[in-house]
C-alpha cells in the first residue's frame, strides 16, 4: 500500500513508530505536514497538493492531528476521505472529540459514566455553581487544555471562586468537575484499535501532584481491566466514532468514569509500558479496511 502519515513533526515518537511499522510491513510511506497541504476543488474534483506536488494514488492516511491544528487538519482529512482514501481517523469524529464538553455530552447521553460536570458562561452564579456541583476539592479545566495544561485543583470554595473569576475575565471557557478522591491520583489509559482493546496501562501521579500525565512525571505500569471497564471503554470509542483512540478512565466508587477520549493518542507511553507494538496494530487495521474497500468497489 501507499500510506500517508499526517504529522507536524516526523521526528515525534508516534510518527516514527507508525512509519517504521508500515515500512516493516512492506508499504511505501510518506510523512506530510497537514498545515502545508493545499486543497483544490475544481470541476467537482478534489485534489491535494504538497509543495506544488499533486498527491495521488494513496490508499491509506493516518492522521496525527494536534490540538493546535484541529480545524485545518480536519479539513485535510475530510479532503482525503472524499477522494476515496481510507483514514484511520474520521474527520467528523476528530472535530467532535476535540471539544471536551461535546465529548462528555455524547458519552453521558449514551449512558457512559463521566465525572459530575458543570459548564457556564455566567460569572455571577459561581457560588451557586459550586454548590450545585457539591464537590470540594473541585477540578477546574480549560476546555482547550491538553496534557494536563489548564487543569487546576481548588481545595476550598474561595480559591475555586478566584480561579473561575480569573479564567472568565480572560474569556477562557472552563468546566468544573468533581474531584474523584478515591482514584488517588491514578487513571487508566486504554488504547483501542478497530474497536478492540490492544493496550492498557495505569498512570500514577507523582507525590504532591493530582494530574497523572506522563509529561508531568507520572509513572506507568500494566494493569488488568475488569469486564465492566472493557465494555465501557469500547462503548466510549464507538459512540464517539473513533476506531483508533485512547480512552482515559478513572476508577471510582460509582464505577468506571471516562475522563477523555483522545483521537490522536500518543504511542510512546503505552508502547514502552506494555511492550506492545501498537503502531503495527494500527497499520494492520488500515490494511484490512483498504482491502475491504477494494473488494466492495
Amino acid at each position: 500500500m501507499n500510506i500517508i502519515i499526517l504529522s507536524r513533526n516526523p521526528a515525534l515518537y508516534s510518527t516514527q513508530s507508525l512509519y517504521i511499522a508500515a515500512k516493516n510491513r512492506g508499504h511505501f510511506v510518506r510523512v506530510l505536514d497537514h498545515i502545508f497541504c493545499d486543497l483544490k476543488i475544481s470541476n467537482n474534483i478534489l485534489e491535494v497538493y504538497y509543495e506544488d506536488e499533486k498527491i495521488e494514488n494513496y490508499d491509506l492516511v493516518i492522521p496525527r492531528i494536534g490540538t493546535t491544528a484541529t480545524s485545518y487538519g480536519g479539513a485535510v482529512v475530510r479532503h482525503f476521505q472524499q477522494m476515496g482514501v481510507f483514514s484511520t481517523l474520521d474527520h467528523e469524529a476528530l472535530i467532535r472529540t476535540r471539544d471536551k464538553l461535546t465529548t462528555l455530552q455524547i458519552l453521558a447521553s449514551n449512558g457512559i459514566g463521566v465525572p459530575n460536570t458543570i459548564v457556564s458562561n455566567n460569572s455571577y452564579v459561581i457560588p451557586e455553581l459550586l454548590e450545585k456541583l457539591d464537590s470540594i476539592p473541585v477540578i477546574i479545566k480549560l476546555l482547550s487544555g491538553t496534557q494536563g495544561i489548564g487543569v487546576i485543583k481548588a481545595d476550598d470554595v474561595k480559591t475555586a471562586e478566584s480561579i473561575i473569576e480569573t479564567f472568565m475575565k480572560l474569556r477562557q471557557k472552563i468546566m468544573l468537575q468533581e474531584f474523584i478522591q478515591e482514584a488517588s491520583g491514578a487513571d487508566i489509559r486504554i488504547l483501542i484499535v478497530d474497536y478492540k482493546i490492544v493496550g492498557v496501562m495505569q498512570r500514577q501521579a507523582k507525590p504532591g501532584e493530582f494530574r497523572s500525565n506522563l509529561h508531568r512525571g507520572a509513572s506507568s505500569f500494566v494493569v488488568e481491566l475488569t469486564e465492566e471497564e472493557e465494555i465501557v471503554a469500547i462503548n466510549a470509542a464507538r459512540v464517539m466514532g473513533l476506531s483508533v483512540c485512547g480512552v482515559d478512565m478513572l476508577r471510582s466508587n460509582k464505577g468506571p468514569l471516562i475522563l477523555e477520549v483522545n483521537a490522536s493518542p500518543g504511542l510512546e507511553g503505552i508502547e514502552t509500558t506494555t511492550n506492545i507494538d501498537i503502531a503495527a496494530k494500527i497499520i494492520e487495521f488500515g490494511e484490512r479496511e483498504v482491502k475491504l474497500l477494494r473488494n466492495i468497489n
